[in-house]
């Protein structure tokens, strides 16, 4: 488990969130929601020893994670970055970056860094694309090679900084599900998401970033029915009951009348 106790971090002179304590328990999936520039990206490095920490303190299964060195942290933790380049190499290799903090120097896979890659790919939904080079790949296409990579990492807990950028509603729905999965199996699951509709119906507990700070942090009820939504983001967040449970809306503010 990762637990992050009165963290700030930013980068340089500038802090971008403060005093930040929180919990990503294993066997639970854990959104990170907040309007752009919160904290959420940074929070998510900070939380994998990927830029300093200011004050505070970040525990990896107990141990201070500035006690840990890179391999060690990439063994029990994974992470998808918002953004990543485009090598000139298949899907497949892309993968098999996943297994490179199990691998000496120099670098050769073994039989099990090939399997874990492959079944990374099929749990992606992503095996069709194993053969195809990267720059081929449609965004959508590539997002899921690199949530597969992720996968081949075969982690405790795995982060997540907007998996579901690029895809279409029904690659966005087997995200969620994938990561349902995998907290299923024991995992930590952490996600930054812009869907609210998404998070408040998937995620077991949210966290609400808000200028820096941690505004709210609870299931996704508590975090609705606080009515901190509406003040984070300002609009009317409201939802309506169907067949397969509530489905979550937003509407503008009324201007009070003059």
């Amino acid at each position: 488990m990762v637990e992050l106790r009165h963290v700030s971090a930013g980068y340089g002179d500038r802090q971008v969130f403060s005093d930040v304590s929180l919990k990503f328990p294993q066997g639970k999936i854990t959104v990170l929601l907040g309007p752009n520039g919160c904290g959420k990206s940074t929070l998510l490095r900070a939380a994998l020893g990927l830029i300093p920490i200011g004050q505070g303190q970040v525990l990896l299964d107990g141990q201070d994670i500035r006690t840990l060195s890179p391999r060690q942290i990439a063994q029990r933790a994974a992470y998808l970055a918002q953004s990543r380049g485009v090598p000139n190499i298949t899907a497949e290799r892309m993968v098999l970056h996943g297994r490179f903090p199990y691998l000496s120097y120099p670098r050769r896979y073994r039989k099990e860094d090939y399997g874990k890659a492959r079944q990374a790919l099929e749990w992606a939904d992503a095996l069709d694309l194993a053969e195809r080079p990267m720059g081929q790949l449609s965004g959508g296409q590539r997002q899921k090679v690199y949530l597969a990579m992720a996968l081949a990492q075969d982690t405790p807990s795995i982060f997540m900084d907007e998996p579901t950028a690029y895809l279409d509603i029904r690659h966005r729905l087997e995200v969620m599900a994938l990561a349902r999965r995998l907290a299923d199996a024991g995992r930590a699951v952490v996600l930054v998401l812009h869907d609210l509709d998404l998070a408040l119906r998937g995620a077991d507990c949210l966290a609400l970033l808000y200028k820096g700070r941690l505004k709210q942090a609870g299931s996704p009820e508590e975090i609705y029915a606080g009515g901190a939504l509406d003040e984070v983001f300002g609009v009317s967040v409201r939802r309506v009951r169907t067949d397969s449970g509530w489905q979550y809306y937003c509407e503008p503010k009324k201007n009070p009348a003059v």
